[in-house]
């Protein structure tokens, strides 16, 4: 939740800080601490209700802060809710995405800089603006604020800012998987006519493969992003580190005390991306409901008149499926745990906190056998070919029909996550990367 009890002191032009009301301008940052740091984290956009950037940077940040390190996040709109502790910087954009007013095309009162103009032009001309323009102004931002940190972290932004940035402090990259992987997959689904346009949006990527590379460690979370960043970007293997993601146990638990949904399917997943495998789904649920009384639960909010609206009609499951979103992460656990099976149909994944997520909740899981879902499930979960609703619906029903094996591929799940992924041992390993990073930058000082 957001943090209570704060004022807005400005640091500069369009950028706001929230400091806790006993903070002292910034004095927490710049107090040395024995074996403790001062982190900067970036994110470019850090929605709260959806997407893993604001979830990853949520629970890392609340994590880094219970171990002593000092931590202020600096994130573009949307922004994130963040944990008691830690600092928010807000560094605004021009918020051209807004879910209320997508495209838009801002008043003339609203430019600040040449930053505002880069950020419009790059948008009229169908492309992507949002990593390259936050590098920037976070750039502009931390030449502000040297002697304040001690590492600096980037959540994907990967922007040419941070070579700027580099610089002025010790960089450590994140990359949860390449945005080249999500351009390969929409570009083969899209019709001819689109796809000049979309390789103009996903231009940002030429950016992010050249800064990649520069930035030592990297940050990954799991064997297959590894693979595909060093295919697709041309990292080092030895320049990166395998970290896997974690899960907050104090929402995604059991509920046994509740009764489950008869019949019922959950799935948390981005409504109109085709890598997420929703329209999968859909058809595999519409197959399954000629036959058994089962209905879906899509955590997101697809686009109105879009792809997914358009097939839910086209399939005549507006009786069976529902779109929830903005809900808070107890009433999403809830929602999991309350659910027979779930489901994580995606065409590729370079982790998937929404699987780790469902396990949690010891609801049994069925995902798709791509990208690095197979790693993260092990054989806690049904594992289907991606894209093939033919299968995914033999599974459904199966699943339905078992309560046996559904309590039995529920409890595999949770035994696994409580073996492998909690946020803390996320924290502990990525300060271990914050020192190797510092340690690096001392030793090239002291060699020239």
């Amino acid at each position: 939740m957001p943090l209570a009890g704060r004022y807005r002191a400005p640091l500069s032009k369009g950028v706001s800080v929230e400091v806790p009301d006993d903070a002292r301008e910034h004095e927490a940052a710049r107090e040395p601490r024995d074996g403790r740091l001062r982190v900067a984290l970036l994110s470019y956009r850090s929605k709260p209700t959806c997407g893993g950037q604001g979830v990853y940077l949520r629970h890392l940040s609340r994590e880094l802060v219970a171990l002593g390190h000092y931590v202020e996040v600096f994130s573009g709109p949307p922004y994130p809710d963040l944990d008691e502790g830690v600092v928010l910087t807000k560094v605004p954009s021009l918020d051209l995405y807004r879910d209320e007013d997508p495209f838009r095309t801002p008043p003339l009162a609203e430019y600040r800089d040449w930053i505002d103009l880069l950020e419009v032009a790059t948008m009229w001309t169908a492309g992507f603006p949002e990593p390259l323009t936050f590098s920037l102004r976070a750039l502009r931002e931390l030449k502000k604020r040297q002697g304040d940190f001690d590492v600096v972290q980037d959540n994907q932004t990967l922007g040419y800012g941070l070579l700027g940035i580099q610089k002025l402090f010790p960089v450590v990259g994140t990359i949860h998987h390449p945005i080249s992987v999500d351009r390969r997959i929409e570009l083969k689904a899209a019709p001819l006519r689109k796809q000049l346009s979309m390789r103009r949006w996903y231009g940002f990527v030429r950016m992010q493969s050249h800064v990649a590379p520069r930035l030592k460690p990297i940050l990954t979370v799991s064997e297959s992003s590894l693979a595909d960043i060093h295919r697709d970007f041309n990292v080092p293997q030895n320049n990166m580190r395998l970290i896997p993601l974690g899960v907050d146990t104090r929402y995604f638990h059991p509920r046994p005390h509740l009764a489950k949904r008869k019949g019922s399917i959950v799935a948390v997943a981005s409504a109109d991306s085709p890598m997420k495998g929703v329209s999968t789904l859909l058809r595999a649920v519409a197959k399954l409901a000629t036959e058994r009384d089962v209905n879906l639960t899509v955590v997101s909010k697809p686009t109105a008149g879009g792809p997914t609206e358009k097939l839910v009609q086209e399939l005549a499951l507006g009786d069976r499926v529902k779109f929830v979103h903005g809900i808070s992460d107890d009433e999403l656990g809830e929602l999991i745990a309350t659910s027979e099976i779930s489901v994580v149909p995606s065409l590729y994944e370079g982790f998937s906190l929404p699987a780790v997520e469902h396990m949690a909740c010891g609801t049994p899981l069925v995902a798709s056998r791509t990208g690095a879902l197979p790693e993260v499930v092990g054989d806690a979960a049904v594992q289907v070919a991606p894209g093939d609703p033919e299968e995914l619906a033999s599974v459904l029903r199966r699943l339905h029909d078992s309560p046996d094996e559904r309590e039995r591929v529920g409890k595999a799940g949770y035994d696994r996550v409580m073996e492998r992924y909690t946020w803390n041992v996320v924290a502990q390993r990525t300060v271990e990367a914050y020192r190797e990073a510092i340690e690096a930058r001392g030793k090239a000082k002291g060699e020239r």
